[in-house]
């Protein structure tokens, strides 16, 4: 598949079939994050591959939305059950010593999100999908998965079959209204 193709065609999935992900096909999907570019290569990201489905379970609870976002009225997590039915879930961690800091910005979480879209991208390229998840309880899904505590989880990714083909996706904005030449206009 095309690169550009590839970014236009990925979809977000929630729904997975029960079809195992090939053990080379899992691997492809890691090599891609590996080759990411980072902060002066220093290759800050970590990741927790997880196939068991008890502790996926246990990832899926501790993947609620109400604590975090119960007063703009949230009632679930699109992606909880995903994460509970994939038959993959990949935890991505950035290690913040391993990455740098500018004018107070983190690039850690940068370099593991350059990972995770290639992550996405070769998920997607193989027949496989993904989603990424970002609410999640980070202190008790390090001690589930004996992540250290220097460690930073940035993003929680189900991976496997979609159930069901994509749909097309959501609009997007036009270029006109995101793209400033020379200098930003209101």
């Amino acid at each position: 598949m095309e690169t550009l193709a590839a970014i236009s065609s990925r979809r977000s999935v929630r729904k997975f079939s029960s079809q195992p992900v090939e053990p080379e096909k899992l691997q492809a999907v890691l090599e891609a994050a590996r080759l990411a570019p980072s902060w002066a290569n220093m290759q800050c990201w970590r990741f927790v591959v997880v196939e068991d489905q008890a502790i996926k379970a246990k990832i899926s609870e501790l993947s609620y939305v109400e604590a975090f976002f119960a007063p703009k009225g949230y009632k679930s997590n699109p992606a909880q059950g995903a994460l509970a039915e994939a038959p993959v879930v990949i935890v991505a961690c950035g290690e913040p010593t391993q990455s740098g800091e500018l004018r107070g910005q983190p690039y850690y979480l940068t370099d593991v999100g350059i990972a995770a879209e290639n992550m996405m991208l070769a998920a997607h390229d193989l027949g496989l999908g993904t989603v990424f998840v970002g609410v999640f309880d980070e202190e008790q899904l390090g001690e589930l998965l004996g992540i250290p505590p220097e460690l930073r989880i940035v993003g929680l990714f189900p991976l496997g079959y979609p159930l069901e083909p994509a749909k097309a996706g959501p609009s997007r904005k036009p270029l006109a209204e995101i793209v400033h030449y020379g200098k930003y206009q209101a």
